[in-house]
């Protein structure tokens, strides 16, 4: 067994339909985990289901579609993942929304609400769901992909950047909740990633080279150099991190 292996785990993640969740899915399929896709639509978690059982066999994955702001989809995930593979080892909160860019002093109720509420809130509906069999066993891994924007202020994405700051103050709080029982929870924060979620940053030539001028690697990521972190924090060599942000982000904050 290496320190990386996740034989015999079950691990949730939400929003893996693509970009960063997507890879997290496939390597941890790829390290042994039997691994559950979701995001909103059926047909793009069917899609990468199908792909990951092609390439790891019939059973590895899962697709359980669930909206975040929906408990009841929260708490059908959940029971789904049971229902198929009998436990819940690993938590990917993944799924996150962005509906304003602009300055805080135009934001509508409405639109921080929803911020607040997918990026938050429903990380704690399904922690709630998932962490008591973990307690249980002794045994789990809860992960928060946050981000560096939860790290320093912006005058275009503040409100988003508030709800990844309280990310990691979730994870700080809960690692000293579950500690005692040896699950831990930690976040992931990662710079910019090409992925469609944060196509507005870098989608315009412009935009991009003010994005990466001053990152010491001179780009933005891809979700795959995400993924290492999210194995890494799910596995046996993560085992004595709890309560921690995992900055990846080519050196942007340093």
């Amino acid at each position: 067994m290496t320190l990386f292996d996740l034989t015999d785990k079950v691990a949730i993640i939400t929003g893996s339909s693509r970009g960063i969740g997507k890879a997290i899915a496939q390597r941890m399929a790829e390290h042994g985990a039997k691994v559950v896709i979701s995001s909103r639509k059926a047909g793009p978690c069917e899609e990468v289901a199908a792909e990951i059982n092609t390439r790891h066999g019939e059973g590895t994955a899962i697709a359980v579609p669930a909206n975040i702001a929906s408990k009841e989809d929260l708490q059908r995930l959940v029971d789904e993942t049971r229902k198929a593979f009998g436990k819940v080892d690993i938590c990917v909160c993944n799924a996150a929304s962005n509906p304003y860019y602009g300055p805080l002093a135009g934001i509508a109720d409405d639109q921080f609400r929803k911020i607040l509420d997918n990026n938050i809130i429903s990380n704690h509906w399904l922690i709630g769901m998932v962490a008591p069999e973990m307690r249980e066993r002794k045994d789990g891994s809860i992960i928060i992909v946050s981000s560096i924007g939860g790290l320093r202020g912006n005058a275009i994405i503040g409100a988003y950047n508030i709800s990844k700051a309280a990310d990691f103050q979730l994870a700080r709080n809960l690692a000293h909740e579950f500690g005692p029982d040896n699950v831990r929870v930690n976040c992931i924060a990662p710079g910019l990633v090409k992925t469609d979620f944060a196509k507005a940053l870098w989608d315009n030539p412009e935009t991009l080279e003010r994005s990466t001028r001053g990152v010491p690697l001179r780009r933005i990521g891809e979700p795959d150099e995400l993924a290492g972190a999210a194995v890494y924090l799910a596995s046996k060599a993560g085992s004595f991190m709890t309560g921690q942000a995992l900055v990846v982000d080519g050196g942007a904050t340093i």
